[in-house]
């Protein structure tokens, strides 16, 4: 029996990740499918923007899934997901599914004031934070965004040395102290594979 047409609808944040998970199983049957990693600053816009995605790939597609976590939808995405029958992967935003639920949640109780970079962030820093702020225009303006912070979490993915010295370096330019946490994609698999979503599983 051939296996589901399976669309996911992911961030394009996660583009790169959910390439290496899904190419890791062999699990050629999805299409991938990216919306904007800007939307995250208007997370007010994701619902419609998956829901667009949703009614276009109804007729060329078995099953349908969402690689979005709530992402400051304050519940929206998953009202509207509820009605679709449409899952998505579990948790508040890709920190949490990146880190693992536990290992996140340590995290954020060990210091709320935590800004938080994965591999993409760390890459885009310069366009997605920085230039999206207006900081490079008005750098007047970094204690208003980033006052209550302490400290810069590195997520890492890849272990690139190249993404290490630009998380550093971001962590410098908000005045944070820096530290790294190397997650690798098992977490990540892992929130795929629970609340019966993709069914894959992370070989290294």
């Amino acid at each position: 029996m051939a296996p589901e047409r399976t669309l996911i609808i992911a961030c394009g944040a996660l583009a790169r990740e959910l390439n290496q998970v899904l190419n890791a199983n062999a699990w050629h049957h999805a299409t991938i499918q990216c919306l904007p990693p800007e939307l995250h600053n208007r997370p007010e816009k994701i619902p419609a923007a998956v829901m667009e995605r949703i009614r276009l790939g109804r007729a060329d597609f078995d099953r349908i899934f969402v690689a979005y976590a709530d992402c400051g939808t304050g519940g929206l995405l998953d009202s509207l997901l509820e009605a679709e029958g449409v899952e998505r992967l579990p948790g508040a935003h890709c920190y949490e599914f990146f880190a693992g639920s536990a290992e996140f949640s340590a995290l954020a109780d060990a210091e709320p004031g935590t800004f938080y970079l994965t591999d993409f962030l760390a890459r885009h820093f310069e366009r997605l934070v920085w230039q999206a702020l207006g900081l490079d225009r008005h750098p007047e303006l970094l204690p208003l965004y980033f006052g209550n912070y302490r400290r810069l979490v590195y997520l890492s993915q890849r272990g690139d040395p190249a993404l290490q010295t630009r998380a550093e370096e971001a962590a410098r330019r908000l005045g944070l102290a820096y530290e790294q946490i190397h997650t690798g994609l098992r977490p990540f698999a892992a929130a795929l594979n629970g609340n019966g979503g993709v069914p894959v599983t992370w070989a290294s």
